[in-house]
């Protein structure tokens, strides 16, 4: 039996977003479990599908002493605040100390942390795990697929460890790999080889589904390629593949992988035909985008015909990626196109949910939803709005995604536009439009609504892609920008291309 000291500290940072990640945003819960320390980390993250979920209980079914130091995470946003990112550190640095001698590190990081003091978070946490706990030691870390992987990342970890899927199915199970991983490393204390690549395009977050091509037949490579190593016994332990965070403007930017084994020639070998491989389908990362008027005429004619939903990913204001959850484009297009029977989700505007509460339903109130933030100089569409149903925002998710996630995201409200028939979900507090549960809360049956729109980017594919017609990208105001050619980097490395087969960076 090994003591495991474990910990986490999830960040995706959109550097271009509007708001920061302040320690409260870190302190609080949402859907995830709020910040945990010392032993009520391990009740507090059971059930939840987070990679530090899978990875306590495999270590205890493995017969390992899990020591709990901290765990925190913050919904994406632009930079993490200097006062967090030094808070959280602080804890890890006074356990780490205290709670000693360990025999090895697990960490949860996300991969994609920029704060106002380093622009590579992990790395720099890494560094510092360092410090205390010297060279020697195993650190295993799991990775979200959206992580920028940096050359300093791949180098302070024992291993690295990410996620396979897109919509993030397999959070838990990861935690589970990387944690059976680093149990192989202790017990067979044999030489491990890392080959790291970076790729030279960014690829938008839209086109990177795991669920359609041509990510879907990379990953599947990556799995191959390491359980088919495994059964030749030609030395390959661990393969993965991150295809990266495009909003984040920092030098090492963009996808990346690294692969792990026993054999030297193996792992080089195995890196260049996965580097390959990704090279080789650059051009296929594309799809057709839609403006907001385009997509409301579109699918009002296709529901005519449809006998399901017709889906309309309102990528740009993914919360999810840090978007602010309250631009109106895509509701105004559906107002204005008297897109009767419509529902969009999840309109941040805490306000209007307190309103909608307070006027009660089956009542009307004339007032403006949506645009709180006022990103892209939008204003707040004003109709007559009637109450159909209100909810406390305290609902557990049932979703591939969002799965025994327990909600507690404040008021909420089903608001309907008397003039056009168009609704729109409410909610006081930031979080992707991934589970149908949300809708459920205030009286929605998803699969039951002619256009439903939705506030994600490519999370919704995992619970809503099942019981839709069809799905429609739409490119409607939003701090996530789809296409990075659009972002104003100042930060990235020189020669990078901003999308795949696109520009090159030369310099802001």
């Amino acid at each position: 039996m090994a003591r495991i000291a474990v910990g986490g500290f999830q960040h995706e940072t959109n550097t271009f977003a509007p708001q920061q990640a302040t320690w409260e945003e870190f302190v609080r819960a949402d859907a995830w479990p709020p910040l945990l320390r010392g032993p009520e980390m391990i009740e507090g993250v059971e059930g939840f599908n987070i990679p530090i979920s899978g990875a306590v209980r495999r270590l205890a079914e493995l017969g390992h002493e899990v020591v709990p130091l901290a765990w925190a995470a913050a919904a994406p946003a632009s930079y993490v605040t200097a006062d967090a990112y030094e808070k959280m550190w602080a804890l890890f640095d006074e356990d780490l100390r205290k709670l000693g001698p360990f025999d090895a590190v697990y960490l949860d990081l996300h991969g994609a942390m920029v704060a106002e003091n380093t622009e590579d978070g992990e790395g720099e946490l890494l560094r510092r795990v360092r410090g205390v706990v010297g060279n020697d030691m195993p650190i295993v870390a799991s990775l979200d697929y959206h992580a920028n992987l940096t050359p300093e990342m791949a180098k302070l970890a024992t291993a690295l460890v990410g996620y396979r899927t897109y919509p993030h199915i397999d959070m838990a199970v990861t935690g589970k790999r990387a944690v059976e991983l680093l149990d192989r490393l202790l017990k067979e204390k044999r030489p491990v080889y890392r080959a790291y690549r970076q790729l030279d395009f960014l690829i938008p977050l839209v086109w990177q589904c795991t669920f359609i091509e041509p990510a879907k037949a990379i990953f599947d490579l990556v799995g191959e390629l390491e359980a088919g190593e495994k059964s030749h016994n030609q030395g390959i332990i661990s393969v993965t593949h991150t295809p990266g965070f495009p909003p984040a403007d920092i030098a090492q930017c963009g996808p990346a992988l690294v692969v792990y084994g026993h054999d030297r020639e193996a792992v080089e070998a195995a890196a260049d035909k996965l580097a390959q491989t990704v090279k080789a389908q650059e051009k296929a990362f594309a799809g057709e985008l839609l403006d907001a008027d385009a997509a409301a005429r579109r699918a009002i004619e296709l529901s005519k015909k449809a006998t399901k939903p017709i889906v309309l990913a309102d990528v740009q204001d993914n919360p999810g990626a840090g978007g602010t959850s309250d631009t109106v484009g895509l509701l105004a297009a559906l107002v204005r196109h008297k897109a009767k029977g419509a529902v969009i989700g999840m309109i941040v505007d805490e306000a209007a949910a307190k309103a909608a509460v307070e006027t009660g339903e089956g009542n009307v109130m004339h007032r403006g939803i949506g645009a709180v933030v006022g990103y892209a100089g939008e204003q707040p569409v004003v109709a007559d709005w009637r109450v159909v149903k209100v909810g406390d925002g305290k609902f557990t998710g049932t979703g591939p995604f969002y799965g025994g996630a327990r909600f507690q995201i404040g008021p909420m409200a089903l608001v309907t536009d008397e003039a056009s028939g168009v609704s729109a979900v409410l909610a006081s507090k930031r979080i992707q439009a991934a589970d149908q549960e949300m809708f459920r809360h205030v009286g929605v049956e998803p699969s039951q609504v002619p256009i439903l729109g939705l506030k994600s980017t490519v999370h919704f594919r995992a619970d809503f892609q099942p019981i839709a017609e069809t799905i429609l990208v739409v490119q409607s105001p939003g701090a996530h920008i789809t296409d990075p050619v659009e972002m104003p980097y100042k930060h990235l490395r020189k020669g990078i291309r901003l999308r795949p087969m696109g520009p090159v960076w030369n310099g802001a």
